[in-house]
């Protein structure tokens, strides 16, 4: 494949991951306004974002099976289109309610790209790359959370938070466009694939028994259901706890993103010398350590707005090497279902996100303490799953030898 071809290739997959989480973070700092246009507390706009990843949580388990009966293309492009319809939607929500419905359709529709991206990825490029060409995807992804709040941060002071999401929607139909035009087919549909209820499930249920996967497909959904939390929690953390602007705030999350996306790229210097294997318990046990610290540094008051960035900075960071070794390792057993494989993982992963979100936004108080204590307790949750989860793949390999 030409360097040229390689790139772009990289900058529409890229484009794909990060619509999600580019429809996440530029609407956040309008949370204040759009609790004060609709009546309601800062937290229960968090609500917005918990039925956001129950939709793509949700629509990844439909796009799977489409995307490997179907080919990647078709089921893609019609996801954009909801996607769109919902942004356009959105534009025009006059209360929390309808605001929750639409955000929960839009993510309906971004999965697809996501799910897309994920399957194209095991598709068009070999096993041993995989991790690699995630850790690329993460620096596209990465341009979301330093671009899209401090865009949302702007756009919400000037022009209000409805225009967020007419954005939005403009992206999301370029994003159509180019996979029109310059996306490749990588993968030839599956006729024999049945589309009813049982086979479906049975076929999700080959992909679920594989040690490998659902070893590091739980650590990594617990592990990052940690980001969602921090998505959903910082927004009143920052404004309301320590009263930042909501340009500010654009800013914080900007420069705390940077070690996010730091690390993935680290990572693929990492992965010339050391195995995903090698890598991903010492960034969970970083990880684990410093959501320990947050958490009782928030219990007892001991972090201002500079510790709990600083905190937040190395928490960040970790995560930037555990997901893209996660994914890499739960798809890596999978060929001809990579589709199933990746729609299951991304199902996995934001419903663990969603939960957290929930947990987050059902306190109301104004300290850091409900969202340090979340992003410990999956840290931690995380890390038994890892070693847990390893000593049974090394027991299966065993077995079959």
């Amino acid at each position: 494949m030409k360097r040229s071809a390689y790139l772009s290739l990289i900058l529409i997959l890229g484009s794909l991951t990060a619509l999600g989480p580019f429809t996440i973070d530029m609407y956040l700092p309008g949370f204040p306004a759009i609790a004060k246009d609709l009546r309601v507390d800062v937290s229960e706009v968090g609500l917005t974002l918990s039925s956001y990843f129950i939709g793509i949580s949700l629509g990844q388990l439909l796009y799977g099976p489409l995307l490997d009966r179907f080919g990647r293309k078709k089921p893609l492009y019609a996801g954009l289109l909801l996607y769109i319809a919902a942004s356009i939607g959105c534009v025009f929500a006059t209360s929390l309610d309808s605001l929750i419905y639409l955000r929960f359709f839009q993510a309906v529709g971004s999965c697809a790209a996501a799910v897309a991206a994920m399957a194209m990825v095991r598709d068009l490029f070999p096993v041993n790359e995989n991790a690699k060409v995630f850790a690329l995807l993460m620096l596209v992804v990465g341009a979301s959370p330093m671009v899209a709040p401090t865009i949302g941060g702007y756009v919400t002071s000037s022009i209000g938070w409805h225009s967020v999401f007419t954005i939005l929607a403009v992206m999301g139909v370029a994003l159509l466009l180019a996979c029109i035009l310059w996306l490749p087919n990588s993968y030839k549909p599956d006729t024999t694939l049945s589309l009813m209820p049982l086979p479906i499930i049975q076929n999700f249920w080959s992909v679920w028994t594989v040690p490998q996967f659902y070893t590091y497909t739980l650590t990594g959904a617990v592990a990052f259901s940690a980001l969602f939390t921090y998505v959903s929690g910082s927004p009143k953390v920052f404004m309301e706890v320590f009263h930042l602007s909501d340009k500010a705030y654009g800013w914080v999350f900007a420069a705390l993103s940077v070690g996010f996306i730091g690390a993935s790229q680290v990572n693929t210097f990492l992965l010339r010398r050391y195995r995903s294997e090698q890598i991903l318990p010492v960034a969970l046990s970083v990880m684990t350590v410093a959501s320990l610290i947050f958490a009782v540094g928030a219990w007892q008051g001991w972090l201002g707005l500079g510790g709990t960035i600083a905190i937040l900075a190395v928490l960040l960071s970790s995560l930037g090497f555990v997901n893209p070794n996660t994914a890499a390792l739960s798809l890596a057993p999978f060929a001809r279902n990579a589709g199933t494989a990746s729609s299951l993982m991304g199902a996995l992963q934001m419903g663990a996100g969603a939960l957290a979100s929930v947990f987050v936004s059902l306190f109301k108080e104004n300290t850091a303490l409900p969202m340090a204590a979340s992003m410990a307790g999956a840290a931690l949750i995380a890390l038994l799953i890892l070693f847990i989860g390893r000593s049974r793949i090394h027991s299966a390999g065993t077995a079959n030898a």
